[in-house]
C-alpha cells in the first residue's frame, strides 16, 4: 500500500468516484475532485473539487499541485473522446499526439499515457482498492450461493475467453452458458452487453454465467472491472446463474446491496483465483 497524505480524485461517470470521495470523508482523509465536465455525476458537487474538461490537461495538473496531491486516484466510466471536436489547453495539446497514437493501439494505452504525463509531475498513481478499503472482490462465494461444477467449467471457459481476446483489448467480460459462447464485451460495456443476452430466447441464456476479469498487461491502478447493483438486476434480468469475478483484481460496489440482491434473485457471486481457471 501506497502512503499518501491528500488524495486527487479524476472522477468520471457512474457511483465508483461517490464511493471513494465518501470514504475519505468518513476516515477523515483529505481529498480533492476533479469532475470531469459531462461526465462526473451531480452527486459530486457537495464535495471540495474543481470542474475540468477532459482535454484540459495543464489545468487537472495545476489543480492537483495547488491543493498539495501526492496521490491520485483515476475513478469512474470515461468514453473515448472524439478527438477531432475536443477542446484542449495548451498541455492537453502537447499530449493529443501521445493520446491519439495510444488510442491506435487500444483504450488501455491511452490510460497509460495519463499515467505516465501525472507521474511525471511528482505525483503517485494509486489504484481504487487502495484508496478505499473492502472493494475487492474476495476469494469463493460473496452470497448465499455458489457455483455448480458445471457452471465452473463455463466460468473457466469465460475466464480463458477474457484472457485471450483481452490482447486485442477487446473487454473485461464474458457470457458463457453450457460451454455456449453468448457475449463477449466489447465497446459496449458490461450492461448492454447483458441486454443483448436478455434478449435471447430464455433457453439459451438460462443456466448462463458472467465473468469479469482483467485484460492480459492491464494498468491495474486505473481500469479494475466493476459490478454493482445494476450488475445484478441485469444478470438476473438475462436468466444468468450468477457472475463470477478475479479476486481481488475485481471491484464490488455497494457490496452488501449487491449481495442482497444476488440472495433475493438466487444468483451466486464468485471470486475466482487464477490457479482456478488455470490449464
Amino acid at each position: 500500500m501506497t502512503a499518501w497524505n491528500k488524495l486527487g480524485v479524476i472522477a468520471g461517470a457512474g457511483a465508483l468516484p461517490l464511493q471513494i470521495a465518501a470514504a475519505c470523508q468518513a476516515n477523515a482523509r483529505a481529498f480533492h475532485l476533479i469532475r470531469l465536465s459531462g461526465l462526473s455525476d451531480e452527486a459530486m458537487t457537495p464535495f471540495p473539487g474543481d470542474e475540468c474538461g477532459i482535454g484540459e490537461a495543464g489545468k487537472i495538473l495545476e489543480v492537483l499541485k495547488r491543493e498539495h496531491c501526492d496521490a491520485v486516484v483515476f475513478a469512474g466510466n470515461v468514453r473515448r473522446p472524439d478527438f477531432r471536436s475536443l477542446k484542449a489547453d495548451a498541455r492537453g495539446a502537447m499530449l493529443l499526439p501521445k493520446i491519439i497514437a495510444a488510442a491506435s493501439r487500444g483504450d488501455g494505452h491511452i490510460l497509460d499515457v495519463l499515467v505516465n504525463t501525472v507521474e511525471e509531475e511528482g505525483m503517485t498513481v494509486i489504484g481504487v482498492d487502495e484508496a478505499v478499503a473492502n472493494l475487492a472482490a474476495p476469494a469463493g462465494a460473496i452470497g448465499d450461493y455458489s457455483p455448480t461444477i458445471e457452471q465452473m467449467a463455463d466460468i473457466k471457459k469465460a475466464a480463458q475467453l477474457i484472457n485471450v481476446m483481452g490482447g486485442f483489448d477487446v473487454g473485461q467480460g464474458a457470457v458463457v452458458a453450457r460451454g455456449f459462447v453468448l457475449a463477449v464485451e466489447a465497446a459496449e460495456g458490461t450492461d448492454a452487453m447483458l441486454s443483448r443476452c436478455a434478449e435471447l430466447p430464455n433457453n439459451v441464456s438460462r443456466g448462463g454465467v458472467l465473468v469479469k476479469r482483467p485484460k492480459p498487461d492491464q494498468e491495474l491502478r486505473i481500469d479494475l472491472p466493476t459490478i454493482g447493483v445494476e450488475t445484478i438486476q441485469r444478470a438476473s434480468a438475462a436468466g444468468l446463474a450468477g457472475i463470477a469475478v478475479e479476486h481481488r483484481r475485481t471491484l464490488v460496489l455497494d457490496r452488501d446491496e449487491a449481495v442482497s440482491i444476488a440472495n433475493a434473485a438466487g444468483l451466486f457471486i464468485y471470486g475466482f483465483s487464477a490457479d482456478e481457471i488455470s490449464g
